[in-house]
């Protein structure tokens, strides 16, 4: 830390460029038109110094850090600073050229001027529910390329001099499939990059920009040394593991494996993931800014999840990993679901901290971001719809305590669409929506559970795509925890119920088709039969474990033990 800038100041700057983050992200959302936005908070913010460095994110969807990390200095790189007027806008959303991890997260940048110096940038991405490509949603489980994902939105001025480029604005809204929902969604972030601009700017004056840049510039030491100092509190040595996903798609159907080695090193740490799958003909690749983004919230989790979420949190951080990978894909290939691999990245990771303090490390969650994409032409106003959502699931249990149920985990932060919502807006009906009893990995704490979710269409013509993971290989328990239930899709028709692949495109459904949602549970920590019967008892009561395997798992007979329940 600088000695000039005291550490009072330095507290009260670091949370006062937060809220310029958590005011950009409270207009997104309020202003946003789609469902995905508005409801699910499928979105981001950040704010940066004038040399790129991110120093503050809104605590929303830990993912999209990765879309923000160099978006900066891509705007500093295609642009001179000369060229950079205040009220510019930059929009952009490729994943292999600094601008995303996936195309339907599109990202927005501001730059802040204060008296004609370019003082910081301001940020923003949100997902859009339909980007273009080979199916509606812009994410299909058949795709072999980017190309079939949607539009690449190069790196290009939305907004010059605070006036709109119609012929940026018009070319996205035109590659849609909803274009009123992207006019609606585009115009909220352009106003969130507006609060962002005016709140930064406010900070700036108020201390004065050379005093402004001490501040920042200590934020960033401030949160490299503490992520040091967690680090050096951890046992020197190498620790490796690894895990599986179910496939990488419906034209890669093989298991795919993730296996990293982690060296300990003083304040140091490297993350080696020479091992791991080649990157795949389907949509489960990573791009490497999202595998690092993966890192950062690993380790801020583990040994610093106090600390300012800034750039400086990497730098003791050291990630390695074969170009042409899974986890560091190069082009063409499609990185539409990229998200379920940065899941089990974390699982991963996690794992191999587990050796070094299990005490620390919660046990493997649903981790995945389990979608499900519904299109169709609304019979109620005749508009075409594309309609998102992902369904949470179980978080591992822990040496504290029992695990999370119906929660996102790790990389994502999304809401679960409250029902009113979805039946509102589109023709579908939730027939049954529920935790699933059981799916918590039995142990002395139980995983949290996943979800059922059951949707009656009300219309023909609609169609379905499912994206999920864990369907084939269970999340795993910690310290003779059992593990918890996998997750499953599952078809109705004419009475008739199949069970579908983990990964799905463009099913055709017809008026009162269902299709059931199953997602995975997680896994337990510890001994299940050192669980109270006490609490055994009363999660039969809740309807989260049932009568048998209460027995079964844990020992306890419910009938023998169920006075005063």
């Amino acid at each position: 830390m600088k000695p000039k800038v005291d550490p009072i100041t330095l507290e009260i700057v670091g949370n006062l460029l937060m809220s310029v983050s958590e005011e950009m992200g409270i207009t997104l959302v309020k202003t946003a038109f789609s469902t995905n936005i508005k409801e699910r908070k499928d979105c981001s913010t950040a704010v940066f110094d004038a040399e790129g460095n991110m120093i503050a994110q809104a605590e929303y969807v830990p993912m999209h850090l990765g879309s923000m990390l160099d978006i900066v200095k891509e705007v500093l790189k295609n642009y001179k600073k000369e060229e950079i007027k205040a009220g510019d806008m930059f929009v952009t959303n490729d994943p292999y050229s600094g601008g995303g991890t996936h195309l339907p997260d599109i990202t927005m940048v501001s730059p802040v001027f204060v008296k004609d110096t370019l003082a910081g940038f301001v940020a923003n991405i949100a997902h859009h529910s339909d980007i273009g490509g080979m199916v509606p949603g812009s994410v299909s489980a058949d795709s072999t390329n980017i190309y079939q994902e949607g539009l690449r939105i190069p790196l290009v001025k939305i907004c010059s001099e605070g006036a709109i480029v119609k012929e940026s604005y018009h070319y996205i809204v035109l590659n849609t499939r909803t274009p009123e929902e992207r006019r609606g969604d585009l115009d909220a972030q352009i106003a969130s990059n507006h609060a962002g601009v005016r709140r930064l700017k406010e900070i700036i004056l108020k201390y004065g920009y050379e005093y402004y840049k001490d501040c920042t510039n200590s934020l960033l030491d401030y949160a490299e040394n503490l992520m040091r100092h967690g680090i050096q509190e951890l046992p020197d040595g190498t620790y490796e593991f690894k895990d599986y996903l179910d496939d990488g798609g419906t034209n890669s159907p093989d298991p795919i494996l993730i296996k990293a080695k982690i060296t300990i090193s003083g304040d140091e740490a490297i993350v080696d993931f020479n091992g791991t799958s080649e990157q795949v003909p389907g949509p489960l690749n990573m791009t490497y800014s999202a595998l690092v983004t993966t890192m950062f919230y690993c380790f801020k989790a583990f040994v610093g999840k106090d600390i300012f979420s800034n750039i400086g949190i990497y730098r003791p951080i050291h990630v390695q990993a074969p170009e042409g990978s899974i986890v560091n894909c190069k082009l063409p290939v499609p990185v539409g679901q990229r998200i379920d691999t940065c899941q089990r990245v974390v699982d991963v990771v996690l794992g191999a901290l587990a050796q070094i303090a299990p005490d620390k490390v919660i046990a493997a969650c649903n981790s995945v971001v389990t979608s499900a994409i519904f299109s169709g032409t609304n019979p109620n106003t005749n508009n075409y719809f594309v309609y998102l959502e992902t369904i949470a699931g179980g978080s591992g249990a822990h040496s504290q305590g029992d695990g999370l149920s119906g929660v996102q985990v790790h990389m994502t932060n999304t809401s679960n669409l409250p029902v009113e919502a979805l039946e509102k807006e589109y023709p579908i009906l939730i027939e049954n929506y529920r935790l699933i009893p059981d799916s918590g990995g039995a142990g002395l704490y139980r995983g949290g559970l996943g979800i059922e979710r059951v949707y009656r269409f009300l219309s023909d013509k609609i169609t379905y795509t499912g994206l999920g993971d864990r369907h084939k290989f269970s999340p795993w328990g910690i310290a003779g925890g059992y593990p918890g239930a996998p997750g499953q899709f599952l078809y109705t028709s004419k009475g008739k119920t199949e069970k579908l692949n983990s990964k799905v495109s463009n099913l055709d459904l017809q008026k009162n088709d269902l299709i059931t949602v199953q997602t995975p549970g997680s896994g337990g920590y510890g001994d299940p039969k050192k669980r109270p019967k006490e609490k055994v008892l009363m999660d039969v009561v809740h309807g989260k474990v049932t009568k048998e395997k209460a027995k079964d798992l844990y020992g306890v007979d419910v009938y023998e033990n169920a006075e005063g329940y």
